[in-house]
Parts: C-alpha cells; sequence; structure tokens
C-alpha cells in the first residue's frame, strides 16, 4: 500500500470481500444473521448483496426448502455473485435496482441491508419497498455508518475533521443515514425491535488506508479544493508513522413487520 497519494481506486468487489472477511466485518455480519433469527424453509431478500458475500451464509441457515434472493444492479457485482454461489441450488441472483424490489408483495420472511443506504437515491423509498415485499411478522436487518463520526489520530486535528467533514459531505450520499435508520424504519411501517452501536477501531494503516479510503479521498479534496495540498499530503504521509488510530460508529436496526 502506497504511503503517498494517488493509489488506485481499489476494484469494489474485492474491496468488500476483504472488508467481510476482516475480523470487524465478521463480527457485525454474524450478529445481524443471529438477530435476524433465520429459520429453515425461510424466504430470505438480501438488497444489494454485491458480490455475495453473505449469500452463502443465509443460504446454510434457511436450508434446502429455503430460499435466498440476492438483489444487486451492479452486473460486475452480481457475475462475481452467481460464481460464488454457482453450486447453492438455494440462491437466486437477480438484478434490479433497490427502489424497484424484483419480488411479489409479502412473499419474504426476512430481509438484510447491508451498508447500501448510504449509496442509494432515497433511503425512505427502499425501505417502502422493503415494507411490501415482507410479509407479517418478518424481520429486517439493517446495517450502516455514520461517517460523521469518522475519527483519525494525526497531529493535525484540524486536517482530521476537515477531512471527516469532507467524507461526511462529499464522499457518501446519505454519510448519517445510520444514525436514522430507526427513524426511517418507524415511517416505513416497521417497528424497531433492536439497536446496536458498535465501533470498528483500525490501528494498521495500511488496513484503515484500504477500508476507509483515506488515501484516495484525502487526494480528491485536495484536487477540488477542500484541503490545502501541502497540509493535505503532510496529514496522509504522517498516518503511516507511528501509532495509527481510526474508527467510526457502525449502526445496527432489526426492525419487524406488524
Amino acid at each position: 500500500m502506497s504511503k503517498t497519494l494517488g493509489a488506485p481506486r481499489p476494484d469494489q468487489a474485492s474491496y468488500m470481500l476483504r472488508a467481510a472477511s476482516e475480523e470487524a466485518g465478521r463480527a457485525y455480519k454474524q450478529r445481524l444473521l443471529d438477530l435476524l433469527d433465520l429459520h429453515p424453509g425461510h424466504t430470505v431478500l438480501d438488497v444489494g448483496c454485491g458480490p455475495g458475500t453473505d449469500l452463502p451464509a443465509l443460504a446454510e441457515r434457511v436450508g434446502a426448502g429455503g430460499r435466498v434472493i440476492g438483489v444487486d444492479q451492479d452486473p460486475a457485482m452480481l457475475a462475481t455473485a452467481r460464481r460464488r454461489t454457482a453450486d447453492v441450488s438455494t440462491v437466486e441472483i437477480r438484478e434490479a435496482d433497490a427502489h424497484a424490489l424484483p419480488v411479489g408483495p409479502g412473499t419474504v420472511d426476512r430481509a438484510k441491508i447491508d451498508r447500501v443506504l448510504m449509496h442509494v437515491r432515497s433511503p425512505a423509498d427502499v425501505l417502502t419497498q422493503l415494507h411490501t415485499a415482507t410479509r407479517p411478522g418478518a424481520l429486517v436487518g439493517l446495517v450502516e455508518p455514520d461517517w460523521d463520526t469518522l475519527a483519525v489520530d494525526a497531529e493535525d486535528l484540524e486536517t482530521s475533521r476537515a477531512f471527516t467533514r469532507y467524507t461526511a459531505e462529499k464522499v457518501v450520499r446519505h454519510a448519517t443515514v445510520g444514525r436514522r435508520l430507526g427513524r426511517l424504519a418507524v415511517t416505513a411501517g416497521f417497528r424497531v425491535e433492536t439497536t446496536i452501536a458498535t465501533t470498528p477501531v483500525f490501528t494498521d494503516f495500511e488496513h484503515g488506508d484500504h477500508t476507509l479510503g483515506l488515501g484516495r479521498n484525502m487526494q480528491q479534496a485536495i484536487a477540488e479544493g477542500h484541503i490545502d495540498r501541502a497540509r493535505g499530503e503532510a496529514w496522509f504521509a504522517g498516518l503511516a508513522h507511528g501509532p495509527f488510530y481510526a474508527s467510526f460508529t457502525l449502526v445496527t436496526v432489526v426492525c419487524s413487520r406488524p
């Protein structure tokens, strides 16, 4: 990993698979699956399934009599998901926008949306779609970061704060959707059952740079005139020396459909 600005943006599928395989990713995903209380025979919907990271685990829990439907609008992601689940007969991959879910009304027992609502056009509309798709008594798991809480330790605290503001205001479409999950779920007609906030902590520079996009987003902030080049480059170079710390808040909400 380069310790200077300008490292290329990683392949998105590889990025997602690596993030899911790391300790913090495994921990919150395992907890989400446990909270969803999956049973054999359930129909499960994974909205924004990406490269199919979670599809095998969902299929294992619902068994041969269940069904797992992975939905994404990115053909490259779906191609990877199909390769990863080619031998799992209970998994179906469907190309569609999250605002127009390709399932019948009231046909889903469990659903999850993991770090997707921060990117969509309208989180509220997606949750309304999900309410229509789920059966009464269904459980839905929602997981999103709150990028306003991104904290990166550096001698230049003001540049760290400027980087967080830039990330929240310019990089991520709905950067604070994590804190809004409960309110959005209730507005869509769900009942909130569980709310958990966890704090992924990064103490390895290369890991933090890869997952949080420190170098590439700082380069973008400089190019757009939001952060002075000399300060931004010095800030990033300094992160590689000495103890490294970065963290943010990840919010998990599990809700039910009355």
